[in-house]
């Protein structure tokens, strides 16, 4: 058994959404979060300023003696997953694989992927789905608005309904049969893509599959804890009163601690 915590960072506030799974598989596992609020959004960043940012937020959480580190941000998880991976001493876990895993579990033919302008650009999730089933029609389209509707807290609003809709009319007319969220920030929105999209269309989310590999790997390991008085402990680099309303919406079971970092320039 190991009760060190999980390392989780995201560019933002859509990192929540990876940490309420996570609590929901693993109930045991303290979390130590960090939203990047302060250098928000990632996606519109070069790949090198995106890497020198996860890399100084991966060092914190290593100074915090975390056990694994989740980048619960496609865009890191796109520009950083490796380097971090050769550059930190623990398993460092990122989304985009689990997501395209996920995809690729059922008998889809055709399905779209939005995420960050950068995500998209990269074509992160088109090549791994590629290497993964190439008979596959993959429909990517970036839907970066739709990052800072969740940031500012207007979800469930007649205004993210209007930016969901133009975001996704790339869709229209192309009868996918499932849509990855590529971003963290996006499951948040499900009803709003889903009043867009209709119910035939499913929603894959790549937080499940994430957790589900990161519970595989502490079991493995024996590292899975059995803390009973287990801590989420939030930490923004930004304002600390988004974090908070963030945390109070869409974490159920609430959380321990929020606080404002700033984080050392050289990392």
């Amino acid at each position: 058994m190991d009760k060190r915590p999980i390392g989780v960072m995201d560019s933002g506030l859509g990192g929540l959404s990876v940490i309420r799974v996570l609590r929901e598989q693993m109930p045991h596992e303290s979390v130590i979060f960090v939203g990047d609020q302060g250098h928000f959004p990632y996606g519109t960043k070069t790949k090198e300023q995106i890497q020198q940012l996860a890399l100084r937020i991966g060092k914190f959480l290593l100074e915090q003696d975390i056990k694994m580190m989740i980048i619960a941000c496609n865009t890191a998880t796109a520009a950083a997953l490796q380097l971090l991976q050769n550059e930190l001493p623990i398993p460092v876990i990122g989304v985009i694989e689990p997501g395209a895993m996920a995809a690729t579990q059922h008998h889809y033919k055709k399905i779209g992927v939005i995420g960050t302008e950068s995500t998209i650009k990269n074509g992160a999730y088109a090549k791994t789905l590629a290497k993964l089933n190439s008979d596959l029609s993959v429909i990517s389209s970036p839907a970066q608005p739709l990052v800072s509707i969740v940031e500012h807290g207007q979800t469930g609003t007649s205004e993210a309904q209007k930016a969901v809709d133009t975001e996704l009319e790339v869709f229209d007319n192309q009868s996918i049969e499932a849509l990855i969220l590529g971003c963290t920030h996006f499951p948040f929105l499900q009803k709003e893509i889903h009043n867009k999209l209709g119910s035939n269309v499913q929603l894959i989310d790549p937080a499940f599959e994430t957790i589900r590999q990161a519970k595989e790997l502490l079991t493995s390991e024996n590292q899975l804890s059995d803390n009973l008085t287990s801590s989420i402990n939030l930490y923004s680099t930004g304002d600390v009163k988004d974090l908070v309303a963030g945390a109070q919406k869409w974490l159920p079971n609430g959380y321990s601690k929020c606080a404002h970092i700033e984080l050392n320039e050289e990392g």
